[in-house]
C-alpha cells in the first residue's frame, strides 16, 4: 500500500509541475522582451570559449559593452588578439588566454590561472566548436576523436574546474551552446550532430543535479541555434530557412542568459517542428 500511495503522489506531482511549467513556458512565451526583467551582468567574470571569432567574438564585445569582465579563450592566437584589438578599441578591458580545448590538462592549467589573476568566474559560455563536414566514410579517425574533444568533452573540464566555486558563493550561470543538430540528426555530421547530442544530455542531467542538491541560484542555460552563417558550414545551402547572423546568435543568446532562461532555440520557429521527429 505504501509503495502504491507514493507512486500516486509521484503521478500527481507530476502532472501538477507539468500543467505550472507549461503555463509558465506560455506566459513568459507572451510578455514581449520589453518589459521582461534582465539581470545584470555588470560587474561579473564572464568566461566564453571559442572567442577568437564568429559568435564567441560577438558575445564578447557585447558582453564588454554590458560592462561584464570578459575572458575569452581560443586556441587561434591570431583571431584571439582580433577580439582583444575590438574590444581594447572601444574603451573596454578582456583578459584573453591561448588555450587548446583538446588537451585536458591545458583546460586545467589556464582556468587555474584565470582564477588568480581574474578571479572566479560568474558566467562560464561553452561556446567553442569544431566540425569537418564530412560523412562517415570519409572521416579520419583523429577527426572525430578532435571533434569529441572539443565539441563535448571540455565541457567537462571547464564545468569541473569553476563550478565549485560558483556553488561556494551561489551564484554562477552555466551555458552550454549546443545546436539544432543535437536534437536532430544531420547528413555528413555524424561526429558534430553526435557531440552535440551529447552538450543536450550533458547540461540536462548537469541541470538536474543542480536543483537535486538545492543549488538553484546556479543558472544554466542551454543554447541550440540552427546553422550559422560563421564559416563552419561553408558550403552548406540549408532549404528549411536561411543560415543565422553570428550577431543574431550572440545577442539572443546574452538575452536569454539575462532572463535566466533555461532553453534557447533558434529561431524559435524550430520548437514547434521538433516534435514532427518522433
Amino acid at each position: 500500500m505504501a509503495s502504491i500511495f507514493d507512486i500516486a503522489k509521484d503521478t500527481v506531482l507530476f502532472l501538477l509541475l507539468s500543467c505550472y511549467y507549461i503555463l509558465e513556458s506560455l506566459f513568459w512565451t507572451l510578455v514581449p522582451n520589453a518589459i521582461r526583467p534582465l539581470k545584470s551582468v555588470k560587474g561579473d567574470v564572464v568566461l566564453v570559449t571559442g572567442g577568437g571569432g564568429g559568435v564567441g567574438r560577438h558575445l564578447a564585445m557585447k558582453l564588454a559593452r554590458l560592462g561584464a569582465n570578459v575572458v575569452v579563450w581560443d586556441i587561434n592566437e591570431d583571431a584571439l588578439q582580433k577580439t582583444c584589438s575590438n574590444i581594447k578599441d572601444e574603451g573596454y578591458e578582456v583578459a584573453s588566454y591561448i588555450v587548446d580545448l583538446a588537451d585536458r590538462a591545458s583546460v586545467y592549467a589556464t582556468a587555474e590561472k584565470v582564477k588568480k589573476e581574474v578571479g572566479k568566474v560568474d558566467v562560464l559560455i561553452n561556446n567553442a566548436g569544431t566540425v569537418f563536414g564530412e560523412t562517415l566514410l570519409e572521416l579520419s579517425d583523429n577527426a572525430i576523436e578532435t571533434t569529441y574533444k572539443v565539441n563535448i568533452l571540455s565541457h567537462y573540464w571547464t564545468v569541473k574546474s569553476f563550478l565549485p566555486d560558483m556553488i561556494r558563493t551561489g551564484k554562477g550561470h552555466i551555458v552550454t551552446v549546443g545546436s539544432v543538430a543535437g536534437l536532430l540528426g544531420t547528413y555528413r555530421c555524424t561526429d558534430y550532430s553526435a557531440t552535440k547530442f551529447a552538450t543536450v544530455g550533458f547540461h540536462e542531467s548537469l541541470f538536474t543535479e543542480l536543483r537535486a542538491h538545492g543549488h538553484n541560484t546556479i543558472h544554466a542555460t542551454l543554447v541550440c541555434p540552427y546553422y550559422i552563417n560563421t564559416g563552419m558550414f561553408d558550403g552548406v545551402t540549408p532549404r528549411l530557412m536561411p543560415m543565422l547572423e553570428p550577431d543574431y546568435v550572440a545577442e539572443t543568446m546574452i538575452d536569454s542568459i539575462r532572463k535566466n532562461e533555461v532553453n534557447c532555440i533558434m529561431p524559435g520557429s524550430v520548437r514547434y517542428l521538433l516534435p514532427l521527429k518522433w
